[in-house]
């Protein structure tokens, strides 16, 4: 556990729960919004051995719910697919990896499926015998075969797995930032009974704030959309606690 970057002790002091490296990131922008973050992730990712050869021969594209699943790019020289991401920074980290035909659904899940949908037809994908693979988490959040069925054929390859990080609560903090629903449901089994009163909870989305509703949050926010800027917005500005 970690206070972010340098010493300003003056702001209310917000704990970001979402795994490396994209804390850090999310450390700096809440720094630069007047708060004090503390970095204490509550998962972290483990990368999967691969369980055999990887032959991409049948496979049209490539889709990444996640940053974590450009994992995937360590485990093949292939970069000859198109791609689609489901935000911007999933689709940057994909650029900086080597893929050249990126697109971004700038959203979440649901943009993501609507996207693939709309290209899968309009690039002439759908008339060959290829598939969407989506490299991604043994328990992946998002079920893109699901909001695919009938229209793209999907095969899942699991790349990383996620498991609860062994950290300490932060014993001092205003807000909380939640990014998936694997971290809220990790939450309400950190927090002892109390914890969250007085405090405020802001989660991406409402599936990500379903599990947070059991804890006596004084206030849960939720972000307008499901992307980073939305969610630091949900921050509001820097005042006194709650």
């Amino acid at each position: 556990m970690t206070v972010a970057g340098g010493t300003r002790q003056d702001g209310p002091r917000v704990w970001i729960t979402r795994t490396t490296p994209g804390a850090d990131r999310t450390a700096q922008a809440v720094r630069a919004l007047g708060f004090v973050p503390v970095v204490a992730p509550l998962l972290e990712v483990r990368p999967l051995p691969p369980a055999a050869a990887l032959d991409l021969d049948d496979v049209a594209a490539l889709a990444f719910t996640s940053v974590n699943g450009l994992i995937f790019a360590d485990l093949t020289s292939r970069r000859d697919r198109p791609v689609f991401a489901v935000g911007h920074r999933t689709a940057q980290a994909a650029r900086e990896r080597g893929f050249t035909d990126v697109r971004s659904a700038g959203g979440d899940a649901d943009a993501l499926a609507a996207l693939i949908a709309r290209e899968w037809v309009a690039r002439g994908l759908a008339r060959g015998p290829g598939v969407l693979l989506v490299p991604g988490a043994v328990r992946p959040s998002a079920d893109l075969a699901g909001l695919l069925a009938g229209r793209v054929p999907v095969r899942s390859l699991p790349v990383y797995e996620t498991v609860e990080a062994a950290v300490q609560v932060p014993a001092d903090f205003d807000i909380v930032l939640v990014h998936s629903a694997r971290a809220a449901e990790a939450l309400t089994r950190r927090l002892a009974p109390g914890m969250a009163a007085g405090r405020i909870a802001v989660a991406l989305s409402p599936q990500v704030a379903g599990p947070l509703e059991a804890l006596d949050f004084a206030a849960l926010r939720i972000a307008a959309r499901p992307d980073e800027t939305s969610l630091l917005e949900a921050l509001g500005n820097p005042r006194p606690a709650v």
